[in-house]
């Protein structure tokens, strides 16, 4: 596997195959006339952002990294435990003096831009205080002990803490699907509980059935593995599966005969993996050798959603528990805020009340008033005057 497939793959949840940042070559350029070391000018593919704050920092040091051929060709032969474990790191000693002048200035860079972060984050944080283990934790890919050159620590420690970070993303999605799964079921029993026990007996018998049915599937092999190579020599290609023979399946693929399998071609195959010098082409070598390791011979597990059990009895019940509490709970609030909403209704038709009795009070003030002030009539209806003294 290649280091991009290796190191990034492996971040992007073990799921993502990010594809080279290299330069490549375009299909419809003559590609017997290409040399494989030598790619020609085309748009620069990007991998996708892995999320992390340092993911700009990770894609350049990798970018940078894979300049440097004799670092390259050793991270095209390691596997996973390879990177992980840090032992490539020390063949950080063995890059050109350029590669290395080029990582201290990233690493540079960096600690630089960490530092107005950190830097933002006191300031806004004057009065409240702030979590000063967590603002170092932000230097765990990286050694801020020397800062001004890049060695094969800050290596280890970038692969660890990407693989580390990721993970634990990784591991807080699986838990949210986790969730997400016990919740459809927690539904659906309870939607079995309304139903009379005819109608329930017979939704029961069609889950069964459909979960059956899906347990029950053809296998699904891995892509790129032996297995799928040999179902498509079979049932592509009309072949004995018993006489599959790579190089014959190579030249069945190479549809145009150029002596490469193509990005289409490949894509046809359901597989890039075999792409060593990631030029977007493969050839014969490539491909045989592809088929000589471990994972061609013996893939991992590969299956669909509906052969994994994501939770057991126990952890339904634990969250149906859960979830019983959190109804009490929102229960409750909903009983008090029902409270306070009645209360402060009954203070407001108080105000109301107390608001009329007031308007009254004032009206008959009103109304007396103008009654004192209007002089007696005399007989016949004149007013009557009364002279002053």
């Amino acid at each position: 596997m290649r280091w991009r497939a290796i190191l990034l793959q492996y971040c992007f949840l073990l799921v993502t195959c990010l594809l080279t940042a290299l330069e490549a070559v375009p299909i419809d350029i003559d590609k017997t006339k290409v040399k494989s070391t030598q790619p020609v000018d085309s748009a620069k593919i990007e991998p996708p952002d892995t999320g992390l704050y340092y993911d700009e920092y990770l894609k350049q040091v990798i970018d940078v990294l894979e300049t440097d051929n004799h670092f390259r060709e050793k991270l095209q032969k390691a596997d996973i435990e390879e990177i992980k474990s840090g032992r490539l790191s020390k063949e950080l000693d063995l890059v050109s003096h350029h590669v290395r002048t080029r990582l201290d200035e990233l690493k540079r860079q960096e600690l630089a831009r960490l530092r107005m972060l950190i830097k933002a984050k006191l300031d806004s944080h004057q009065n409240t205080g702030i979590d000063h283990h967590a603002l170092l934790k932000q230097f765990d890919h990286l050694n801020h002990l020397n800062p001004d050159k890049f060695e094969s620590t800050d290596l280890n420690m970038l692969i660890k803490a990407a693989t580390s970070d990721l993970e634990h993303y990784d591991k807080t999605r699986h838990e949210e699907f986790k969730k997400y799964e016990m919740m459809k079921e927690h539904e659906r029993r309870e939607y079995l509980k309304t139903l009379s026990e005819e109608k329930r007996k017979e939704e029961e018998s069609k889950f069964e059935e459909m979960k059956k049915k899906h347990e029950n599937h053809p296998k699904v092999n891995h892509p790129g593995s032996k297995d799928q190579l040999k179902e498509v020599w079979e049932e592509t290609d009309g072949l004995d599966p018993n006489d599959f023979d790579p190089k014959t399946f190579f030249k069945l693929h190479d549809v145009n005969s150029d002596g490469f399998l193509d990005e289409q071609e490949l894509e046809a195959l359901f597989t890039k993996e075999v792409d060593a010098n990631r030029d977007r082409l493969v050839t014969l070598e490539e491909f045989l050798k592809a088929t000589e390791k471990k994972e061609f011979l013996e893939p991992d597990s590969w299956e669909t959603l509906d052969q994994q059990q994501f939770f057991t009895e126990e952890e339904l019940r634990e969250y149906e528990k859960l979830i019983s509490l959190q109804e009490n709970e929102l229960k409750k609030k909903a009983d008090e805020l029902q409270k306070q909403k009645e209360e402060l209704q009954r203070q407001h038709d108080q105000l109301e009340a107390q608001k009329l009795e007031y308007h009254q009070a004032v009206q008959q003030m009103e109304q007396k008033k103008l009654q004192q002030e209007i002089p007696p009539s005399g007989p016949g209806g004149e007013l009557k005057f009364q002279p002053h003294v």
